[in-house]
């Protein structure tokens, strides 16, 4: 079993930063992938980023292309995401997601943590 936590989430002025964290316990797989998605009010759940634990490779949605960096610390079970250039399109509930073996589908998945941009 694996528990995510989620934190960082705030509000924060359109152009500000926020820096994300989740700490993941319980044991993560070489193979495994840990990503960020998010809820807007009204709106359908999104991917927004995803890295993989062995070999770090990244990719992200388009909408946050440049502006959003996932990151992780192995050592800490944790994984980033540095969110710069915000803007009000970005006000979303923000969950972590852990797919634990590569199998392309979520295991688990946090509790969320919510972002709010002000224009």
């Amino acid at each position: 079993q694996v528990q995510l936590v989620e934190s960082g989430g705030g509000l924060v002025q359109a152009g500000g930063s926020l820096r994300l964290s989740c700490v993941a316990s319980g044991r993560i797989s070489s193979t495994s992938v840990m990503a960020w998605f998010r809820q807007a009010p009204g709106k359908e759940r999104e991917f927004v980023a995803f890295i993989r634990w062995s070999g770090g490779s990244t990719r992200y949605a388009d909408s946050v292309k440049g502006r959003f960096t996932i990151s992780r610390d192995n050592a800490k079970n944790t994984v980033f995401l540095q969110m710069d250039s915000l803007k009000p399109e970005d006000t979303a509930v923000y969950n972590c997601a852990l797919d634990r073996w590569g199998s392309g589908s979520v295991d688990y998945w946090g509790q969320g943590t919510q972002v709010t941009v002000s224009s």
